[in-house]
């Protein structure tokens, strides 16, 4: 009768003891899942940040190509 007690006492102690680790990796996996969707939508605001940063240093190299060529056209012919 005390041994099946003590079994019982053990079984009902390893069960608690899952109970608590399938919460506490319900949460880590939910905090895991949460920092991921905070990556992936950190990278699509760089990556809109990028595109808008190479579209601007585009047009400045450009105005900037088209200003030269513009002063060059009023030097003499011999300094093109």
């Amino acid at each position: 009768m005390q041994e099946s007690d003590d079994i019982m006492k053990v079984l009902t102690e390893i069960r608690d003891c899952q109970r608590e680790y399938l919460e506490e990796y319900k949460k880590v996996t939910q905090r895991s899942l949460e920092l991921q969707q905070q990556a992936v939508s950190r990278q699509e605001q760089l990556g809109k940040t990028y595109r808008v940063a190479l579209i601007v240093s585009a047009v400045l190299i450009i105005g900037i190509v088209a200003v030269l060529m513009y002063v060059m056209s009023y030097l003499p012919p011999r300094y093109r």
